[in-house]
């Protein structure tokens, strides 16, 4: 998962990661739009996941956790996209707010899916897939462990 110092390559961790992130963005604009009652209802077959977006669970400090969720997509996946220029591939920087970002995202949702499970006793799958994709993105993060290690 990790790249060579000399290699030309993109990191292909970013580039996954930046996908995800898209994924991501997706899911949380469609339960902002929700949210916010630009769309009727949530298209969730067999998910409760009504009952969780009416939740006191679904704000957090008054701003809705899906808007949260977009801003924390579209930054990931800024951040991503710009680790893929060629003059930033082994950037120290970049790599550890890429790598910060993704696990605050991935505590957070591991926090989210507590709640789910314990405190409101209902599941949304779109919140399940956000959760998947907060993972996925953390593993891919875990590629720039060794950027991190590298003297500045």
């Amino acid at each position: 998962m990790s790249d060579n110092d000399g290699d030309t390559r993109p990191p292909t961790n970013r580039m996954i990661i930046a996908v995800l992130a898209l994924f991501g963005l997706l899911i949380a604009a469609y339960m902002t739009l929700y949210k916010f009652g630009l769309i009727g209802t949530l298209a969730c077959g067999a998910g409760s996941c009504e009952q969780v977006q009416s939740s006191r669970w679904a704000v957090f400090w008054g701003i809705p956790v899906s808007l949260i969720g977009l801003v924390g997509y579209a930054v990931i996946m800024g951040v991503a996209l710009l680790g893929l220029q060629p003059r930033r591939f082994n950037n120290r920087r970049l790599s550890n707010a890429l790598f910060v970002l993704a696990t605050a995202g991935f505590v957070y949702s591991l926090y989210l899916s507590y709640l789910e499970q314990f405190v409101i006793n209902a599941w949304c799958r779109y919140c399940i897939a956000s959760a998947v994709i907060a993972t996925l993105i953390w593993i891919f993060s875990l590629a720039e462990l060794p950027r991190l290690r590298r003297a500045p």
